[in-house]
């Protein structure tokens, strides 16, 4: 009887320790007993989630086999910390709750911070940056739950926060890329696949989007009421569906849009600005834009635009207005190449001898009723539009002047 009673109790003692360390929390005792700036290591293992971070302390897994884990309730890891680095970890199976901002990381008033090498997996929202100063997020992939799309949180949201440096992530099949009220931050090398929004710039000034590739996406990139934006160098190709955008551009100022390539897209560039509106605004310089169902589409007016040097082929139209109006010469519109241009070059400088304009004849039918552009191409819209060219019965609109059209594309 006596050792029945020691083997049960040793198997009790043993089961207590099993079922104790089952659901203790080993990292997070781990982070609270280091002193501040240790490393912690990780080996090979699955960790329990809801981690919170109150101290400097890099944390190191053996690339992503260390996995930090949530319950699908709530956040994973919580950084309340400056100076905290993680790399090298897989984060997943955050919450489900849309209100509650459920993340993998939530990045909460820091500074010089650095996630880096990670998998966000699983994750309502990838990583949330609340107020997040010079910090760096670079080398992760990161993607959302298998929701519909409208029902995924931000891969990045990145809100009141400046000076960062987000390079070299690959972010898909989540719901948006956001920046609102932030400035200076520096978006390089990132890919963006399948997202509704790649990138929604908000109310931000001075930030750079450089050398970044958008596909897939249902907008690639939208700006909207920012100041003294750079977006550099990007390809920006086959933006989903029959209103998929490259990129669009609302109420900005002083924004450089030079050098990218917009290709496959519904609209290449959607443009809205007001008649209210005053200086130069826009510069939309050196870029490659073909292959669009629209290369450039202007909602309201266009003027306050410096258009130059691009590369304009291929695509259905060349420029659609949607609101009636009348053209403004309060643009600098010169040296870009259209495919379209019909005009010669006497002494051959590679500069049309006449303007290259663009006209709306019976085609303003369907850019202004969108019911009738189910009979574009059709053999009367097209024999409506060549009679309107030859001989117009009604006065065309004039949208657009080149007035030094190239004339061969180098």
């Amino acid at each position: 009887m006596n050792k029945f009673l020691k083997l049960f109790s040793k198997l009790f003692l043993l089961s207590l320790i099993f079922i104790s360390s089952t659901f203790a929390n080993v990292l997070q005792d781990a982070i609270d007993n280091a002193p501040s700036g240790s490393t912690l290591k990780l080996p090979d293992g699955i960790y329990l989630g809801k981690i919170v971070i109150n101290k400097p302390i890099t944390i190191i897994g053996t690339k992503y086999g260390a996995v930090i884990k949530g319950d699908n309730k709530g956040k994973v890891i919580t950084i309340n910390s400056s100076n905290v680095v993680l790399k090298n970890l897989t984060i997943t199976n955050s919450g489900n709750r849309m209100e509650n901002l459920d993340s993998a990381i939530v990045m909460n008033k820091v500074k010089d911070c650095e996630i880096s090498d990670c998998k966000i997996l699983n994750s309502l929202y990838g990583i949330d940056m609340i107020m997040v100063e010079n910090s760096i997020i670079s080398n992760n992939y990161i993607t959302s739950k298998n929701n519909d799309i409208s029902l995924r949180g931000d891969a990045l949201k990145i809100w009141y926060s400046n000076n960062n440096i987000i390079k070299n992530n690959i972010i898909e099949n989540s719901r948006d890329v956001t920046l609102t009220y932030s400035n200076n931050n520096k978006l390089i090398n990132n890919t963006f696949k399948n997202n509704r929004f790649g990138l929604h710039i908000h109310l931000s000034e001075k930030n750079l989007v450089q050398n970044n590739t958008y596909k897939y996406n249902s907008v690639a990139i939208m700006v909207m009421g920012t100041k003294d934006s750079r977006i550099i160098n990007n390809q920006i190709k086959s933006s989903k569906g029959a209103a998929g955008m490259g990129i669009v551009i609302m109420e900005c100022s002083n924004l450089h849009f030079e050098n990218n390539i917009v290709s496959y897209n519904a609209q290449g560039i959607y443009i809205d600005s007001k008649n209210t509106e005053e200086g130069m605004q826009r510069y939309i310089k050196n870029n490659e834009i073909s292959y669009n169902g629209e290369a450039i589409h202007f909602h309201e007016a266009i003027k306050n635009n410096t258009i130059t040097n691009n590369k304009i082929f291929g695509n259905i139209d060349d420029i659609v207005k949607d609101v009636r109006g009348i053209f403004t010469s309060a643009n600098i519109i010169e040296y870009n190449y259209w495919d379209r241009y019909a005009g010669f070059d006497r002494n051959s400088d590679n500069i049309g001898d006449t303007p290259y304009q663009v006209y709306q004849y019976a085609d303003q039918l369907w850019h202004y009723n969108h019911k009738i552009k189910f009979f574009y191409a059709s053999p009367v819209m097209t024999l409506m539009n060549f009679l309107a060219n030859l001989a117009p019965f009604v006065e065309p609109i004039m949208l657009l002047e080149d007035t030094k059209p190239i004339v061969h594309m180098e």
